[in-house]
């Protein structure tokens, strides 16, 4: 036993000292990556979190889907998932989760962590001091656990903030802003009005329903409002409506959203129990008699509080003309998404969206303060004004710029520099070459890799993909919306299409041929040629030749435009770097078939053509009057990881007969080995939402599942099963010599030929 008589001291709490070579505080996606990365790239880490799980918004506590620039597959971002550690924590988790349990994403985070060996993990853990060493640098913050009652002092060369409040920076003393900028600082026409739209974005808080089929008596508790039906949102409510579908119920951007966050959150929960008590007793939802509350928010998802500054702000122009910037570190997708700052109580729409015509980087000076010497900044506060973090604040965005963070203090640490000594134009190609090895697919960079040994190989393969068309399958689609198929045409060519089209009577068809006026985006804002065909009742085939050619290379959509009396003859065939787009609504990202902005507000009128989930989504039986060569072997060594707007595929693939589809590297004299990545078809163009939504499949099916890598005299390397990733890293036991490697893939899809974006040896 343990006895302890009466002291007149003041006891201490029990206290552990953490040396290492970063402090990440914040335990939400995007602390989570940064750790991750620096672990990985050999710093000793101490993660430090506030709550017993990971994952912040994305948790089973609060139970936000996670998404990005795909936007729920809701804008023209083609092939724009996040890459690099947070794909690979999104792959996971459809492998294992693809019903979307808030509860396994929770695992799936937390395992991530746990197999790191260089991260010490301290949950339900809160920073409340920080120690300076001089005036620019942090030495050391600390933290108390209210689990083990133990104080921790973590100190580091390095820290990062990713505590979505900035507690570090914040009581660091370094530069922040709070609420929205005027119009006139960054020439933005989207800023709000302050007195009417308000300052701030609120939280919101959601339930959970379940059917315990029987019927289930409610009473509201006294605290509950007894006024819901007045909500001007009350309208958004469906029943079977929950979980983050529910994002309307939203308060508090007329408050301090840090200090007075526990009062916004039992608003919240006045509002929740209100609503439900009016579904429950109001006689208007019948259905719901059998309904119980199966789950209730206990932490609302913060969306906005403190942004802290860097060298350099994102603002609005750089999200609307998808500005390049040399310091590229990461990119951003979803739209400028403002909230009425009155929430549930608005008159204004629940959010207000505009969105950009493609993916904008984001530079590295966003990510660490100009204040603090050692002080990087991941996540929601990262270096922005109030309109363009409209869009830079959705959680994969925040995640993907962490990856850059953990990127970069490794090489700090490494170089024995300062965060700043990176964002230089001569240190900067270090960074963006690291993470590119690593599968951040930085949009619109080059960066070449000298000592990647593939650049020195002659690359063979035992065939090769020549687009000739799409063969028919058994399915037809109705013209209910313009249906397009994606296409990388070459400049200055004319090209023959062919359709299968069947009419219900007799009557006529539109065909188009769009594409983008700028390389940057695929965005169909452009009408090349156009045809109007006359079809009679029945099947037919219809043809549509060019007379006009695109001026670029580029991706072209060949639509045919609405008519719900025609349908056109699907495939059941889905190749790497093709897909159909529909002229069609997504009302969850304010998506109506197009966008029409204010004049006065500077954002892009267009319209959205935007893609099926799978197993919806088919290709056209289309065929045309001469292949389309854009699969060679050659896209293997240009280092780029997903198709891109300016007509690449930057693909490899198969023959669609090729069962067992070989690459050869072949090298002039041999070479030493130690590790070989190959970089898979994982689909960047679907939106894997990490809760709530579910997805019909638990793995890409373009994504090789089984291959062996064998050297110059025929001995196996690697044999691989079962793969789901779509970055393979492979790590042999001892450095290898040879003249040659041969990878043998096994196809698994019939319609689906063996695809590869990228091959490097090292």
């Amino acid at each position: 036993m343990i006895l302890e008589n009466y002291s007149s001291d003041k006891r201490a709490t029990k206290l552990v000292v953490l040396n290492s070579n970063l402090v990440v505080v914040g335990g939400g996606l995007s602390g989570v990556c940064a750790a991750i990365t620096a672990a990985r790239a050999g710093l000793k880490v101490v993660l430090i979190q506030d709550r017993p799980v990971l994952g912040g918004n994305a948790s089973s506590e609060v139970r936000l889907w996670s998404l990005g620039a795909t936007s729920h597959m809701g804008n023209n971002n083609r092939w724009s998932r996040e890459g690099g550690l947070i794909n690979e924590i999104l792959l996971e988790n459809l492998k294992r989760n693809k019903e979307g349990n808030p509860l396994i994403f929770d695992t799936v985070l937390l395992e991530k962590v746990y197999e790191e060996k260089n991260i010490t993990l301290l949950l339900n853990t809160a920073v409340y001091e920080v120690e300076k060493g001089d005036d620019k640098k942090i030495k050391s913050v600390t933290s108390f656990c209210s689990q083990n009652s133990t104080t921790y002092t973590a100190t580091a060369p390095l820290f990062c903030d990713a505590s979505g409040d900035g507690i570090v920076a914040f009581m660091s003393g370094a530069s922040f802003r709070m609420g929205a900028e005027s119009k006139e600082e960054f020439d933005e026409g989207f800023a709000p009005n302050l007195e009417d739209y308000g300052n701030l974005l609120g939280h919101s808080l959601y339930f959970y329903t379940k059917d315990l089929g029987r019927p289930v008596s409610y009473t509201a508790p006294s605290f509950a409002i007894k006024n819901a039906e007045e909500l001007p949102r009350i309208k958004n409510y469906q029943l079977g409506d929950h979980g983050c579908k529910l994002w309307w119920v939203e308060h508090g951007g007329r408050l301090d959203t840090i200090h007075q966050s526990e009062d916004i959150k039992f608003e919240l929960w006045k509002v929740v129990y209100g609503i439900w008590d009016y579904v429950k007793n109001s006689g208007k939802y019948p259905e719901a008699a059998n309904l119980t509350l199966e789950w209730v928010g206990t932490i609302p998802g913060k969306r906005e509080s403190r942004r802290f500054e860097g060298d350099y702000m994102l603002a609005q122009k750089d999200i609307v003309e998808q500005r390049d910037h040399y310091d590229a570190v990461a990119f951003g997708g979803w739209a400028m998404d403002l909230h009425p700052a009155d929430g549930i109580y608005s008159k204004h729409n629940s959010c207000t969206q505009w969105h950009g015509k493609g993916v904008y980087s984001i530079p590295y000076r966003c990510y660490y303060s100009k204040d603090l010497d050692n002080l990087f900044l991941a996540g929601r506060i990262i270096s922005a004004s109030h309109v363009a973090f409209g869009s830079s604040r959705v959680m994969l965005t925040c995640a993907h710029g962490a990856q850059a963070v953990g990127k970069a203090a490794s090489i700090c640490l490494e170089q024995n520099c300062l965060p700043r000594d990176l964002s230089t134009k001569e240190k900067i190609k270090e960074l963006q070459l690291a993470l590119n090895r690593d599968g951040q697919s930085i949009p619109r960079l080059e960066i070449p890799d000298n000592e990647d040994l593939v650049q020195q190989a002659v690359v063979g393969t035992s065939s090769t993909f020549q687009f000739k068309g799409f063969n028919p399958g058994n399915d037809w689609q109705t013209l209910t919306f313009g249906t397009a198929q994606l296409l990388p045409l070459k400049a200055d060519e004319y090209y023959s299409f062919e359709f299968e089209l069947e009419a219900e009577e007799g009557t006529s068809v539109e065909v188009q041929l769009k594409t983008s006026i700028a390389c940057t985006h695929f965005t169909p804002d452009h009408v090349i040629d156009s045809q109007i065909f006359q079809l009679k009742k029945g099947k037919q085939k219809l043809v549509f030749q060019t007379t006009k050619a695109q001026k670029t290379e580029h991706y072209a959509y060949c639509c045919i435009m609405k008519n719900e009396k025609v349908k056109v003859r699907l495939s059941d065939e889905r190749v790497t770097g093709l897909m159909t787009v529909q002229n069609k609504v997504n009302k969850a990202v304010s998506n109506y078939g197009r966008q029409d902005p204010p004049a006065e507000i500077a954002v892009d009128s267009f319209e959205f053509w935007t893609p099926e989930r799978r197993p919806a989504g088919k290709n056209l039986a289309l065929t045309l009057d001469r292949p389309i060569a854009a699969f060679g072997a050659d896209n293997l060594l240009n280092g780029q990881l997903r198709p891109e707007s300016h007509g690449k595929t930057n693909a490899w693939v198969a023959a669609m007969d090729d069962e067992t589809p070989e690459v050869k590297l072949k090298w002039e004299t041999p070479v030493d080995l130690k590790t070989i990545k190959l970089f898979f078809d994982c689909d960047f163009d679907h939106a894997l939402e990490t809760t709530l939504m579910g997805h019909p499949e638990e793995v890409i099916p373009f994504v090789v599942a089984d291959y062996r890598i064998k050297d110059g005299s025929g001995n196996i390397l690697k044999e691989v099963t079962g793969n789901y990733q779509a970055i393979n890293t492979i790590e042999l036991e001892k450095v290898t010599r040879t003249d040659s490697l041969t990878f043998e893939f096994a196809k698994k899809e019939e319609n689906i030929p063996v695809s590869l974006f990228k091959i490097s040896v090292y």
